[in-house]
């Protein structure tokens, strides 16, 4: 199966992906791939993620996590990646000319089942919208080949601030988990991965997290903090959750920085937590 095609996986009863795929949140997932990279990377190779392996990738998205995996194993490994959000897979596709080992499948992911074990399942920032997250772990874990691995990654919203404070941060986090929590999320899913993952049956279950500083002349923080509360604006209102006018998004990155600035702040974005373990 090559890279420039989608295949049409078995498609049951979706979750709906709570932030869209509108022009602006491609731009926003974007943006924060190029922040979390690092951080995956290294957290993919400590979960065990190594050449010639054959991987699954939750919630692909964009694809970024499934060509992160694509370069750890190689020409050799494959990797497919998974998810509901036809337009979002179209833009990886479009994107992985340079990745013959990495394929696309649109379908559920808490349905669709490969004919072929894999030798690893991963996903970043999936489990943090599945309110049926310990029935996926498990459907994808009796996918595993014996001894086969389980890689997953995911914020901690409730390890974010400004260091010092900065009240508009507070405020804007505020009304983001609430709105999270109104779609079935779980904001603070990075702090519970050991335990979601023993209780699907994983044994050797490890973990740790890895998080970002950014000072107070970094404009990143403010940009991304202020795109999910726009990717969130039509949940948030079908849901009757109010924007506070001094949290409207169309000023508040300004505001944002500009806060940050007269503070000297530092902003802690979201831990992104690490756990893995293996089939028994």
């Amino acid at each position: 199966m090559q890279a420039q095609s989608v295949a049409k996986g078995r498609l049951g009863n979706t979750t709906k992906y709570s932030l869209g795929s509108e022009d602006h949140e491609i731009a926003r997932l974007d943006a924060q791939a190029a922040l979390l990279d690092r951080a995956t990377v290294m957290l993919l190779r400590a979960g065990g993620i190594r050449r010639g392996m054959r991987v699954l990738d939750l919630g692909t998205g964009l694809g970024h996590v499934a060509f992160a995996a694509g370069d750890l194993v190689g020409a050799e490994g494959r990797v497919v990646g998974i998810d509901n959000t036809s337009r979002l897979l179209g833009v990886a596709v479009g994107r992985a000319s340079s990745y013959p080992q990495v394929c696309f499948v649109e379908g559920d992911v808490r349905t669709w089942r490969s004919e072929e074990p894999f030798d690893a399942v991963i996903g970043r920032l999936i489990l943090f919208h599945l309110p049926d997250r310990l029935a996926v772990l498990r459907h994808h874990v009796a996918a595993l080949r014996p001894g086969g691995l389980v890689v997953a990654l995911d914020f901690d919203l409730g390890s974010i601030r400004a260091e010092p404070p900065v009240p508009l941060v507070d405020e804007a986090v505020e009304w983001t988990n609430a709105t999270f929590l109104s779609a079935g999320a779980c904001p603070t899913i990075g702090a519970r991965l050991a335990p979601l993952l023993a209780e699907a049956g994983l044994a050797d279950v490890q973990s740790i997290g890895i998080q970002e500083y950014m000072g107070p002349d970094d404009p990143r923080g403010a940009r991304i903090l202020c795109g999910v509360m726009r990717s969130l604006a039509p949940h948030a209102a079908a849901a009757g959750i109010a924007v506070p006018e001094h949290l409207h998004y169309d000023t508040l990155e300004e505001r944002l920085a500009a806060a940050m600035r007269a503070s000297g702040s530092a902003l802690l974005f979201p831990a992104l937590s690490g756990a893995w373990g293996r089939r028994r």
